[in-house]
């Protein structure tokens, strides 16, 4: 969906940030609607915000440290720091600096390894590709792609860049002025008229130009 679509406002509902108008949110056969942020934080759902968000004062590690607030496991605490190190090998290099020194791409790269520190089961990421070059969009996707398949996460994405999101997902939602206005796995929306005209930039004419 376009900006003001509501997309960010679904994932800050989820969170417990934003109280919903109405409706519920189930997750896990449990309705979490109205459920304070850390209480949902607490049933496996973290979020990486639009805008990476990181705690510019404190340090790389200080910030992953964060993430694992809620965990009591310290061995599984370090062993998936070096998960997040072993896909995101920049930040153990930048271990100590501020994380408001980083580069957009090394925040980006921090507010995701920041939220699988808390170990979810699900992996909320709002517009992770916002200002950042095509090669590291490239590059932060294909890591998005194995935490999904290599650790099992389920990952709710939002994302303007329809011609990425539809690559990476399996299944979309369109949505505008908050409402879902279509549904289909990403394979069929790809091939979807509309989709191609509006979000892909491609149309019937255009391609009979070239």
């Amino acid at each position: 969906g376009s900006n003001g679509a509501g997309k960010t406002t679904i994932l800050k509902t989820i969170s417990g940030v934003i109280d919903p108008a109405k409706g519920s949110i189930v997750f896990d056969g449990r309705e979490i609607q109205r459920h304070e942020p850390a209480r949902v934080a607490g049933y496996g759902i973290a979020h990486a915000p639009e805008g990476r968000e990181v705690f510019p004062q404190l340090s790389v590690g200080e910030n992953l440290a964060m993430g694992a607030f809620l965990r009591r496991d310290r061995a599984e605490i370090e062993r998936d720091l070096d998960l997040v190190h072993a896909y995101f090998p920049v930040l153990a290099e930048r271990h100590g600096m501020p994380a408001g020194r980083l580069s957009g791409g090394e925040q980006q790269m921090l507010a995701i390894s920041r939220a699988l520190m808390a170990k979810p089961r699900l992996l909320m990421l709002d517009e992770p590709s916002l200002g950042l070059s095509p090669r590291l969009v490239k590059e932060i996707y294909a890591i998005i792609r194995r935490i999904n398949v290599e650790q099992g996460v389920s990952i709710l994405l939002v994302e303007q860049n329809a011609r990425v999101a539809l690559d990476l997902a399996t299944y979309g939602y369109v949505i505008e002025v908050g409402r879902v206005v279509m549904e289909d796995t990403c394979a069929r929306l790809r091939e979807n008229t509309d989709i191609k005209e509006f979000y892909l930039g491609m149309s019937d004419e255009g391609r009979k130009s070239f």
